[in-house]
C-alpha cells in the first residue's frame, strides 16, 4: 500500500519537474523501495569528522545517515530519504551534497578510535538527544569548532583541501558498480521516444460587454458651455412641475362645500314634504260652495214655477 502510494506521488510530481530529472523519476518507480529494517530500539548515532554536522548509526551494516533533519539512506545506486529512520522512505533524484565529505573509511576509524592518526574519542548520541538539538548543533558548527569532533590535537583541513577531497569522491563514487547500472539504466530510458505534447495555446480572456467602459469622445469646450446653459432653465424648471404636481388639493375647502350641499338638501326635503301635505286654500272652498249653492237655488226657482 505504502509503495503504491509513493508511486502515485512521484508520478504527479513528475510533470513538475524539468525532462532531466522527470526520467529519474519515471526511472525510480520501477524499482522496489529500500528493505525496511527492525530496530529494537531508536538508534544510536555518532558526528563524523570533517563534516558540517553529518551523522551515522554505526550499529548496522548499511549507511544510514542523519543530516539537516532528514534520514538518508543509498540504495542500489540511489538515494532514499525520511523523517523517520525505519519508515516512509522517499526517492531522492541526486546525491546528496553532504556525501561527498564523509571519509568513505569511517567504519575502520570507528573500530580503532582513531582519525587521520589522532585519538578519537566519539560519543554516541542518543536519538532523543539528537531530535532536539540537531538544529542548535547545525547553525552554530558545535561539533567541528568547540569539540573538533571528539579528534584530539586535531586541526580541520583548508578549504581548498576539502575541495580537493570531494572531486576525488566525487570520481570514486560515480566508479561504484551500482551506481554505473543506475546510471547506464537511467540514459536508455532518456533516449527512449516520448510522445510529444500538443501545446495548448491559451487564448486571451474576453471581458463580458457589460464590463467594457467605453471612453466618451472628447467634446469642445464651447459645445460643452452651450449644453450647460441649455441644460440650466430646465434643470431650474424641473423643481416648479415637480411641486405643482407633488401639492395635494386643499381637502377642507371640498369638504365644508359639500356639508353645505347636504344642509341645503335636508332643508328642502321637509318644505317639499309640506308643500305636497298643505290641505286647499279657504278661497278654493268658498268657491267650490258657491259652485255648490248656485244648484240649490235653481232648484228652489224650478220649484216656485211649479207652484
Amino acid at each position: 500500500m505504502k509503495q503504491t502510494l509513493l508511486a502515485m506521488i512521484v508520478l504527479t510530481l513528475a510533470f513538475a519537474l524539468p525532462q532531466s530529472a522527470r526520467a529519474e523519476v519515471h526511472f525510480s518507480v520501477q524499482f522496489s523501495l529500500p528493505a525496511p529494517v527492525v530496530f529494537e530500539a531508536p538508534p544510536e548515532v555518532i558526528v563524523l569528522p570533517d563534516t558540517n554536522a553529518v551523522y551515522v548509526v554505526p550499529d548496522v551494516e548499511f549507511d544510514l545517515f542523519f543530516w539537516n533533519g532528514y534520514w538518508w539512506r543509498p540504495w542500489e545506486g540511489r538515494w532514499y530519504r525520511s523523517r523517520y529512520y525505519n519508515r516512509d522512505w522517499g526517492y531522492y533524484s541526486r546525491v546528496p551534497s553532504f556525501y561527498y565529505d564523509v571519509d568513505p573509511g569511517w567504519r575502520d576509524y570507528y573500530r580503532e578510535r582513531t582519525w587521520s592518526g589522532h585519538r578519537w574519542n566519539y560519543e554516541r548520541i542518543p536519538n532523543q538527544r539528537l531530535r532536539s538539538n540537531w538544529k542548535q548543533w547545525h547553525s552554530s558548527q558545535y561539533w567541528q569548532s568547540n569539540r573538533t569532533w571528539g579528534v584530539e590535537s586535531y586541526q580541520p583541513r583548508p578549504r581548498q583541501q576539502i575541495e580537493q577531497i570531494r572531486y576525488q569522491r566525487q570520481e570514486q563514487y560515480l566508479q561504484r558498480p551500482e551506481v554505473q547500472i543506475y546510471h547506464q539504466q537511467i540514459q536508455e530510458l532518456q533516449r527512449q521516444p516520448q510522445p510529444k505534447r500538443q501545446q495548448q495555446v491559451q487564448e486571451p480572456q474576453r471581458q463580458p460587454r457589460q464590463q467594457q467602459q467605453v471612453r466618451e469622445p472628447s467634446r469642445h469646450p464651447q459645445t460643452e458651455k452651450y449644453q450647460q446653459e441649455r441644460q440650466a432653465p430646465q434643470q431650474k424648471s424641473q423643481p416648479k412641475r415637480q411641486q405643482q404636481v407633488r401639492e395635494p388639493k386643499p381637502q377642507p375647502q371640498h369638504q365644508e362645500h359639500r356639508q353645505q350641499v347636504q344642509e341645503q338638501k335636508q332643508q328642502k326635503q321637509p318644505a317639499d314634504k309640506a308643500k305636497r301635505q298643505k290641505p286647499p286654500k279657504e278661497d278654493d272652498q268658498g268657491q267650490s260652495g258657491q259652485h255648490q249653492g248656485k244648484p240649490d237655488q235653481q232648484h228652489g226657482k224650478d220649484k216656485k214655477h211649479d207652484k
